[in-house]
């Protein structure tokens, strides 16, 4: 007698989705890495260090794609994101101490951010820096609290455009590009305290919480917005799919994420370096110090960047402090509800813009800002990437879609090497201040 095998939907073939649709979480999660603070960082690093720095992009690649990766399926596979899967599977006072870590953070990140963007526009068409940032932060907060998901989420993706205007930047600027493959392939290490705190500081840039809690809390807004979809625990037919996008999404979107950042750096070193300017402050000066050198076109493009990526990076930061909170206290989340259903979600996300705003009219200076964003980073990245990947291996919590041997490596080589750049940033900082 002849075996019929039962109808399985997994084995129906599915045709792939064009390429731009199923880019989403991990491309938008990639582009708001490279935010207004996140440029000073680079443009800092290739400044103070020219090409010397450069490995460092291509070191970060492989641990951000991997960690980036696992924040994505925990999202996927529970329906639920980060800070509500730690409140269900961890003490209470290590979710609410890293959540709190994380939104003092994210608001100083929204502070120098929309501090840059102002900037980065008085230099280009003048006006009053203070009236730029509250506009700036209205247009963010009116898009996220007015417009649908469904809608929003495309503007996020088209937003990352803005990024190549630091590819275009590097091409308008005289380049040596053997010595650039030469220090970037066999870099002139150094062990004193400058160069140790800026690579701990590239490091915290590249690998940062705030992109943890985007990217998961992003797959499961998703995936409610999908007709017919489902965490992947209770539809692993699915599965396949949404598995094979969320790789292809976050290679490409670290890939993009980590070209910028090394075209932003070697611009800075192929200008302001070769010419004696070591010492940026903010993206702003970078963008004012590279006018004279690389001429009007290149400081356009490299201002005009600014604003672009600060627009992405402002409702991410914003965001993702909003997800980590709601979920906490068991608040109804998402940029899918509407205002009236998800009061407090966007009560936090209005609080930390407008904090950040309120920051701008302090006397607190953006340099000392950032510094106090990576130390508070620093210290909450490392026990987050711990329990992420802690998770990740539970069946308990992943079901059958625990993470596999590969994904574990370059989990936890990302936690041991950030663990060992936290405690290098502690040195570097008691040098500094010794």
């Amino acid at each position: 007698m002849k075996t019929v095998r039962p109808f399985r939907q997994r084995d129906v073939a599915v045709p792939a989705a064009p390429l731009l649709k199923r880019l989403g979480p991990g491309l938008v999660t990639g582009a708001a890495d490279d935010d207004p603070s996140g440029i000073a960082t680079y443009s800092q690093a290739g400044a103070q260090f020219g090409y010397g720095m450069l490995w460092s992009i291509l070191f970060t690649l492989p641990l951000m794609i991997g960690i980036q990766i696992v924040s994505a399926r925990i999202g996927r596979v529970t329906g639920h994101g980060l800070a509500a899967n730690i409140r269900e599977h961890y003490p209470r006072w290590l979710l609410h101490g890293v959540v709190g870590l994380l939104l003092v953070a994210n608001t100083i990140n929204i502070a120098v951010d929309l501090g840059a963007m102002a900037a980065a526009l008085h230099l280009l068409i003048g006006g009053r820096s203070h009236l730029a940032i509250v506009a700036f932060a209205m247009v963010s907060l009116g898009l996220q609290i007015f417009i649908p998901f469904p809608r929003y989420a495309p503007i996020l993706k088209w937003l990352t455009l803005t990024l190549f205007a630091y590819v275009a930047t590097a091409l308008v600027v005289n380049v040596h590009w053997g010595e650039v493959l030469h220090q970037t392939l066999a870099p002139p290490l150094q062990f004193d305290s400058d160069y140790l705190l800026t690579l701990v500081a590239v490091f915290g840039t590249t690998i940062s919480p705030y992109l943890f809690f985007w990217q998961a809390s992003q797959e499961v807004e998703e995936q409610r917005a999908g007709p017919g979809e489902a965490p992947l625990r209770e539809a692993p037919a699915q599965a396949r799919e949404h598995l094979n996008r969320i790789k292809l999404d976050t290679y490409i979107g670290m890939i993009f994420s980590n070209t910028v950042a090394f075209f932003i750096m070697l611009t800075a070193a192929a200008t302001l370096h070769l010419h004696g300017i070591t010492d940026i402050q903010s993206s702003a000066d970078a963008a004012e110090a590279l006018r004279p050198i690389g001429g009007e076109f290149a400081f356009a493009l490299f201002a005009a960047g600014i604003i672009g990526t600060g627009m992405l990076a402002v409702p991410v930061l914003a965001g993702s402090a909003a997800y980590a909170v709601a979920e906490s206290f068991r608040w109804p989340i998402g940029l899918g509800l509407r205002l009236a259903e998800a009061r407090g979600f966007y009560a936090i996300l209005t609080v930390a813009t407008l904090v950040g705003v309120a920051l701008n009219f302090t006397s607190l200076p953006p340099v000392r800002a950032l510094i106090w964003s990576a130390v508070i980073n620093g210290v909450i990245s490392v026990p987050i990437m711990a329990v992420m990947m802690l998770m990740a291996v539970r069946p308990e919590i992943m079901g059958r879609f625990t993470i596999k041997r590969r994904l574990k490596l370059l989990g936890w080589l990302a936690t041991g090497i950030m663990a060992v750049a936290v405690l290098a940033m502690f040195y570097a900082l008691s040098r500094s201040l010794s």
